[in-house]
């Protein structure tokens, strides 16, 4: 008699399924026992992990350091900002826009630096985006020059008035998690693992006669669109958006985000992102240049934790489950 197959599930998988059916409740319930303040830091630290998940799909995915992503952030934001301050106050027009600007941005800049490599991919990527800060920052009709734009709306969407912190917290909530579950389809899909094999060695890749470089475009331009949504969030959440949003040091926040949570776990840039802008605020209450020592905990994590926190969590109880 034939042996039937074991349908046993993974000893991680249900644990995984568990802990994140428990996540979403908290996350869903979270407003009920949050004071403003906190529903307000919270909502950050959601923009700012897609943000980071964004990043990550080029950095921790394919292998590429971009130094300027905040250039797609900034312009995700100031185009939302523009259509919904000057045009009409239509949160689906500002938001497509604003995606549509971001993307056509992506596609350009990065049409011309998937080209390169290493250190020379990072670096033009920082003269674009720089480059974009500073038509930003001269642009005063239009983007209000060093002023930015203050006095964006949060209008009602589906008859939900946005400008209640709370209806904001779980419109971003819903954007976030969607984008997420694309982002996370898209790195289990055959599109992402052959970012992978691009990562790890892009030579063999062009050897076996895939073209690398177009695999490369298509993920800068997924990472910029994405990036430009964090930014769309981001223009009304704040109702006002000034040009150090498109600045190099905005660049490097979700560079610290995917460090500190971990490059090659999809979850892990966003709860590096809830790591940054916790440090952030604590570090921020005691001195005004809290970039020194978010630098110098960034420096010993890449030193002695190189899988980031939630890679050396993920690492010991792999360990501890005997499946390492």
């Amino acid at each position: 008699m034939k042996k039937r197959s074991s349908t046993k599930p993974h000893p991680l998988y249900l644990p995984t399924l568990y802990w994140l059916v428990m996540g979403v409740i908290v996350l869903l319930l979270a407003p009920l026992f949050l004071s403003e303040f906190h529903i307000v830091f919270v909502t950050e630290i959601y923009i700012m992990g897609l943000f980071a998940l964004a990043f990550n799909l080029l950095f921790g995915y394919t292998g590429l350091l971009s130094f300027g992503h905040a250039a797609y952030f900034a312009l995700g934001a100031y185009t939302t900002g523009l259509i919904l301050i000057r045009v009409t106050p239509s949160i689906p027009l500002a938001f497509l826009v604003g995606f549509a600007t971001a993307t056509l941005a992506a596609w350009i800049i990065g049409f011309l630096c998937v080209r390169l490599d290493e250190i020379y991919f990072a670096m033009l990527t920082l003269a674009f985006g720089m480059m974009i800060h500073t038509v930003i920052w001269q642009w005063d009709s239009l983007t209000g020059g060093a002023d930015g734009l203050v006095g964006i709306p949060r209008p009602h969407f589906l008859s939900i008035d946005l400008s209640s912190i709370t209806a904001y917290y779980y419109f971003t909530l819903i954007v976030v998690g969607i984008c997420a579950a694309i982002l996370w389809i898209i790195t289990r899909s055959p599109f992402g693992l052959t970012l992978k094999s691009i990562r790890e060695n892009h030579e063999r890749v062009e050897y076996l006669g895939l073209n690398m470089k177009r695999y490369r475009l298509i993920a800068f331009v997924i990472s910029g669109f994405f990036s430009g949504v964090a930014g769309a969030l981001f223009g009304p959440f704040e109702m006002a958006i000034a040009p150090e949003t498109a600045f190099w040091t905005k660049s490097a926040e979700p560079v610290f985000m995917s460090l500190v949570g971990g490059m090659h776990i999809f979850l892990a840039p966003l709860a590096g992102a809830g790591i940054f802008m916790f440090l952030k605020e604590i570090i921020s209450g005691y001195t005004e240049y809290w970039m020194f020592p978010l630098g110098a905990i960034l420096i010993i994590l890449v030193i002695f934790l190189r899988g980031g926190i939630i890679g050396f969590i993920h690492e010991k109880l792999l360990a501890i489950r005997g499946l390492d």
